[in-house]
């Protein structure tokens, strides 16, 4: 458990960091490709597990805001800011991780999915490797039958973090594109070798769709 200053450094964190966020979100122009599969997931009332990567929080969080969005943060000092920050743009929390808690949260994200809310994942966190797909996203569409949409944002320009998974931060009046993969359907009550295909191809999805984007950028129309 956190200590009460811990807590209290990491709301303020989330106070002073979300109206900087909102500002520089109301700066980007985004450019969308497979918009249409979450629309399409939208129109048929259908919940589906998000999946990035954990290196593309922040501008995710601005992407999807104002959803209801259930996103699994973990239970550590940068969970709790990041929770309580992106509380402030209209998201709940499933608090766990591959490392801690994690039963607990997907517990939470399929009791989500019932009542019909979205649900996210970072799938190679909370500490990597980067870009190597964990299996929890796989194992709840398969355990509730909703499906996986992978997605993939870049920046046309942006800071990026000295950390294990390289954060990008959009800076001011940034171009970023969206590429929206198509959902993936993960049958019930898998063996181990039917779980680890699945998972090889999440990870294949997310890696195509983060090529996809940076060809959005380069050749914008």
């Amino acid at each position: 458990m956190l200590s009460r200053r811990d807590r209290l450094k990491a709301g303020a964190i989330a106070a002073l960091a979300a109206p900087v966020v909102g500002a520089l979100g109301r700066t980007y122009h985004w450019i969308e490709d497979g918009a249409e599969h979450l629309k399409a997931l939208d129109a048929a009332g259908t919940a589906p597990i998000l999946a990035l990567w954990h290196g593309r929080i922040l501008p995710a969080t601005l992407y999807f805001r104002d959803r209801g969005v259930v996103a699994m943060t973990s239970q550590n000092f940068d969970g709790e800011w990041i929770a309580r920050l992106m509380r402030r743009f209209g998201y709940a929390q499933a608090r766990g991780s591959t490392s801690r808690g994690g039963s607990r949260a997907l517990i939470a994200m399929k009791r989500s999915l019932g009542e019909g809310r979205t649900v996210a994942f970072t799938v190679d966190g909370p500490r990597g490797p980067a870009k190597v797909a964990q299996p929890g996203a796989v194992w709840l569409a398969g355990a509730t039958g909703h499906p996986i949409l992978p997605f993939h944002i870049e920046a046309s320009s942006h800071w990026t973090a000295r950390s294990w998974d390289a954060t990008q931060v959009p800076k001011p009046r940034a171009r970023l594109a969206i590429a929206i993969g198509a959902p993936l359907h993960v049958p019930p009550q898998l063996d181990a070798e039917a779980l680890e295909a699945h998972r090889e191809a999440l990870q294949a999805a997310l890696s195509g769709l983060e090529t996809r984007a940076l060809q959005i950028l380069q050749h914008p129309h």
